[in-house]
């Protein structure tokens, strides 16, 4: 009976671990880099990353791959780094510059920027080629990217996790649309889609140069947002797949915050040392998009208001070329649009604490408990 008695400890005992494991939210991270949105999911308590892979978008993919493995291991965490697509489906430097002339300038072009159309506070980003050689300013990796290809890397986890994966998606969507043209199926095994993305109708909230600046493009443009102009050919596609849910952030609650010099401060006085040198480097005065999808995923009591809506983005090269498209329920022309929860706005108060809340935990460590 003893004998019997101390078997069932220890098949109890060892269960623990494993349901504890099995609490955690699984979670890949789709991005062009690495930044503040990237440390929040990697100390988050009850998240575990299941790799982080890269996309041309502010960069290019080869830059944004050796930032994100500098980023992983300043955190010292282990967690796969997999480049993606170095191009558009479709879009190009060429085109968008054809594009330009017949329509206007954009305001931002990520890895095609040479110039900032007029003078910002803004430091004007350095421009590459797809094949440049990268050197960090910080400091280049010592670890290197997986040798798997971001696509087939997605397919992997939602295969090997089905119905447990979150992808959270902050640049263009490139890697999500080749891997649902590899396999229909991609969309449908993972748990949700939430991406930063797209835009409705955003109006200015904050008072500053800079945030006068990021919601004046808005007044005439109120349905572009970068993320899907790189690449309109990869959002719709992503738009009408059968994902079983999916959370957009579009760029209008963005205008509601901004990473001032005073935040900086704030947030790096709570960080442990491997991240304080490097937050406070960040260059401020830009909104905090990623920030806000990460947020709303770990925490959704900072968002205030929302709305659900059916999703595309328009691919005819033309005016509206990547603009968000958006109807309601009985609206939607009915060719693979799927429902998607739009959120609105959010507060930037609860934001922050919980963006405190996270960078003070020690970096590497992920403790069980909640945020």
């Amino acid at each position: 009976m003893r004998t019997l008695f101390l078997g069932l400890m220890a098949l109890l005992a060892a269960a623990v671990p494993a349901q504890a494991q099995q609490a955690r939210r699984l979670v890949v991270i789709d991005d062009e880099g690495f930044g503040l949105s990237h440390a929040m999911l990697l100390d988050a308590p009850d998240v575990e990353v299941l790799g982080i892979t890269t996309v041309t978008g502010n960069v290019w993919a080869n830059r944004a791959t050796a930032m994100a493995l500098k980023g992983v291991e300043r955190m010292g965490r282990t967690v796969p780094v997999v480049q993606g697509a170095t191009y558009p489906l479709v879009n190009s430097e060429a085109l968008t510059e054809r594009w330009e002339a017949l329509y206007g300038k954009l305001i931002w072009k990520g890895a095609f920027m040479r110039q900032w159309v007029e003078p910002t506070q803004q430091s004007t980003p350095d421009y590459h080629r797809p094949d440049d050689p990268v050197d960090l300013p910080d400091g280049n990796p010592t670890t290197r990217p997986s040798p798997e290809i971001a696509a087939n890397f997605l397919l992997r986890m939602v295969h090997e996790h089905p119905g447990q994966v979150t992808i959270i998606a902050m640049g263009p969507l490139t890697n999500l649309a080749l891997a649902q043209r590899l396999d229909p199926a991609f969309a449908g095994l993972a748990k949700e889609l939430v991406y930063m993305g797209g835009s409705l109708n955003p109006r200015q909230v904050l008072g500053s140069v800079s945030a006068t600046q990021f919601a004046r493009e808005f007044i005439h443009s109120p349905r572009r947002e970068f993320n899907a102009r790189f690449d309109p050919e990869a959002a719709s596609i992503v738009s009408r797949s059968p994902w079983r849910h999916i959370t957009v952030i579009p760029t209008d609650p963005s205008t509601a915050t901004e990473l001032t010099p005073a935040l900086i401060a704030r947030l790096r006085a709570v960080a442990p040392p491997a991240l304080a040198a490097w937050i406070g480097a960040l260059e401020p005065g830009f909104p905090m998009w990623d920030e806000i999808a990460v947020g709303v995923w770990l925490d959704p009591s900072i968002v205030t208001a929302r709305d659900t809506a059916f999703v595309d983005y328009d691919t005819q090269f033309g005016p509206n070329y990547g603009d968000m498209l958006s109807w309601p329920a009985g609206y939607q022309p009915g060719i693979g649009e799927q429902r998607a929860e739009l959120i609105r706005t959010i507060d930037p108060a609860r934001l922050e604490a919980l963006m405190r809340r996270l960078l003070a935990r020690p970096a590497g460590r992920q403790a069980s408990g909640g945020l």
